[in-house]
Order: C-alpha cells, then structure tokens, then sequence
C-alpha cells in the first residue's frame, strides 16, 4: 500500500480577494488606532497636552485629514466694498477673513477659549493681503489718457500738474507722450502720485510687481 499523504503542518497563506480583505483590515484598524490615539479624542483622554491654536491648524493636522487630503478649516471669501473694490476692513495693506475650523476639532479660538468645533463656529481670522486706495480709478485713467492725453488730462488726474501742464503745451510732446503715457497707465506702470493703488474690480485684471531679494528662492540653473 502507498503511503497516505501527511498534511503540512505550516499554516496556508490566504490569497486572491481574501488576502486584500485582509490587508485592507488591517490598514482600517491602524488608521482607527493612531487617530484615536492622536486625534481629539486621545489629546482629551491624555488631559496634559496643551490645545492647538485655531490659527496654527494645517492640512494633515489630524491623520485622516492626512490621508484624505482635506483642510482642517475654511476660510470665507472677504467682503468686497463696492467703492474701493477692497476688503471693507482693510487696512495698512492687511484685512481678515473669518475662518472656521472642520467639524469635530477641538483647538483655541482667538479669545484662547478650547472650543470643540462643530464647522459652524469662527475660529480665527486669516489675515490676508489688499491694496490701498485713494480714489483713483484705472478705467478713468486709462479713458483719459486715450481721448485726452494730448491735453494732459491724464497727468492732471493722477496728480502730476506739472507734466500735465507740459503736455497741453505741447500737444502731448507732439503726440509721442501721449502715446508713451498710454502705454505706461495701460500697464499701470505709472499711477498715483500719491503711490496709493488704482481702484480695479477685485477680480479684474491688475498688475502684481515681482521682486528679486536676498529671500527670493532661485532656481540652480543647470548647464550642458
């Protein structure tokens, strides 16, 4: 009689779909472990650690925002006002949206109060960049400098009297400066004596000067 086969002792992996059920198990309860240990709840559970300011909440704070890619806030669009095409609370080049942290965070708001957020509340203000104005308008400039600019009444406008005066002498320097000064208000090179900024429709087309400083990132150039 031939010998009956003996079973092997060593367990048989799974594989096929039980396999990448199992795998994709595993990597869920790892995921639930490290968000309860790390999350809201496991920072109220440790009752040590400090609460994380609203204003310092990123992308990935927690680890399913990490996973899913998805802000821990947001913030509103500013209101605009319809008179200078600004932020109505700007000032000194600086306004502030309300922003309003994801549901179930908990961190402080800007009164230092630890709030467990339900994505309703303001948590912070964002304080984001706008332009000061003064009441000159880039349409008005633009129309002037095009119809009227031999006569100077662009420069008049801006606030340059003196060359304003120049040009209607001399016919807008024969017709050259006027068309040189509608290139240059065109491209809002030239604005306001004042060095206050153009009214622009907020979401027009507007001029934004890029600088080279010691700060400024600079690309290693690479050579054949």
């Amino acid at each position: 009689m031939g010998d009956a086969p003996v079973p092997s002792m060593a367990g048989s992996r799974p594989s096929g779909p039980v396999a990448s059920e199992t795998t994709a198990a595993r990597l869920l309860a790892v995921l639930w472990v490290v968000s309860v240990t790390t999350g809201p709840w496991g920072a109220a559970a440790g009752g040590d650690e400090e609460s994380l300011k609203c204003e310092d909440l990123k992308v990935g704070q927690y680890p399913l925002s990490y996973f899913l890619n998805f802000s821990t806030y947001i913030c509103k669009d500013p209101k605009i006002n319809d008179a200078t095409q600004e932020p109505v609370n700007c000032t000194n080049y600086t306004a502030h949206v309300p922003c309003f942290p994801a549901p179930n965070i908990t961190c402080k708001d800007s009164g230092g109060n630890e709030t467990h957020f339900t994505g309703n509340e303001i948590g912070f203000l964002k304080p984001i960049s706008c332009r000061n104005v003064n009441g000159y308008s880039y349409k008005v400039a633009v129309a002037l400098s095009l119809f009227l600019g031999w006569l100077g009444a662009d420069r008049f406008y801006l606030g340059y009297p003196a060359l304003g005066l120049l040009k209607f002498c001399t016919v807008g320097f024969c017709g050259i400066g006027s068309l040189i000064d509608f290139i240059l208000i065109s491209m809002q090179i030239v604005g306001p004596s004042d060095g206050s900024s153009y009214i622009i429709d907020y979401y027009g087309t507007r001029l934004t000067r890029l600088s080279i400083t010691n700060e400024t990132f600079r690309k290693t150039q690479l050579y054949p």
